[in-house]
């Protein structure tokens, strides 16, 4: 009796879980706002920018605390040492605003002087690949235009985790397992990101007290502190210990422009990019490409559609 009574139980859930194939309240609840979503490649970075919107920050606002983090959880693919680049819609008046925060390099690093000191292309790496970082100064022009709350507010989440660290998780520790030789060539890279002498695990724990103190002088002093005041005279301390040419007015004069986002049309939709010196055009090249073929009926592209495209 009792297992005919336990298997006609079994049979019963078995029919209420098939009969609603869609139901999703034994799962993962949905994300549901009306403060506004955050989307990022961290979830830390994410949470900061939400936080932010629900404190009554603009898009703007948000965009800057989770890229700020970003740099924090994400040492080699964003950071205050890089190039900012953005789109952003103001739905207000109705007009689409691009931002070019890419830093020029230093005035006296010219092609007679590479030359001179045995390069015959622009390298890669090294001292001599730097550039002005354009980041810092792209945040600021960004918050004066489309931000509302103070300026100092959007980088404690940043300065949180830098101070107390964070969990690294799998992507970002199979890249920084890669970049171990590169690291090791110089004696602060080694010390501020090979902890130990190796690349974290995958799940431990990562502080850069540094970065938060760099990050808690930006938020008190503003971006002059980055390129003209303590900061600028750190950065070009460290280019000329290096024999690099960085020198206090290629930082000093330095200010990111805005520019018209240019466009293209790909099957009755409008895509923007930024014009050069970003890759944007590369993207509207492809898309007018694709936009010659027939779509392939098995979805985005699909393999009649790249077949198409590889014979071009």
């Amino acid at each position: 009796m009792l297992r005919s009574i336990l298997l006609l139980v079994f049979t019963l859930v078995t029919m209420t879980i098939d009969a609603y194939p869609q139901d999703r309240s034994y799962g993962r609840s949905m994300v549901i706002t009306d403060r506004g979503i955050v989307a990022s490649s961290h979830y830390l970075a994410s949470q900061a920018g939400a936080q932010i919107l629900a404190r009554g920050g603009s898009a703007m606002d948000a965009a800057i605390a989770a890229n700020a983090l970003l740099g924090v959880t994400e040492p080699m693919m964003n950071g205050i040492g890089g190039d900012l680049f953005l789109i952003y819609w103001d739905s207000r008046s109705g007009k689409l605003y691009g931002l070019n925060a890419s830093g020029w390099a230093p005035q006296k690093l010219t092609p007679a002087y590479l030359n001179r000191e045995g390069f015959h292309s622009m390298p890669h790496e090294g001292i001599h690949s730097v550039t002005v970082p354009g980041t810092v100064d792209g945040w600021s022009k960004a918050h004066q235009r489309f931000g509302k709350l103070p300026w100092k507010d959007l980088f404690v989440p940043a300065i949180y985790y830098a101070d107390h660290g964070y969990a690294v998780p799998e992507i970002i520790h199979h890249y920084w397992a890669d970049s171990l030789d590169l690291l090791q060539k110089n004696p602060e890279a080694t010390r501020v990101f090979l902890p130990g002498g190796r690349a974290p695990q995958l799940g431990e724990h990562f502080s850069n007290p540094d970065l938060a103190k760099t990050l808690r002088l930006i938020a008190q002093q503003g971006r002059d502190t980055f390129y003209k005041g303590e900061i600028a005279q750190a950065i070009v301390n460290t280019s000329s210990a290096l024999g690099g040419t960085m020198r206090l007015e290629d930082l000093a004069d330095f200010s990111s422009e805005w520019v018209e986002p240019i466009s293209s049309t790909y099957r009755g939709w409008t895509i923007y990019e930024l014009p050069p010196n970003g890759q944007g055009m590369a993207a509207l090249e492809m898309l007018n490409i694709m936009g010659k073929f027939t779509p392939d009926q098995n979805g985005p592209a699909g393999t009649a559609e790249l077949h198409n495209e590889l014979k071009q």
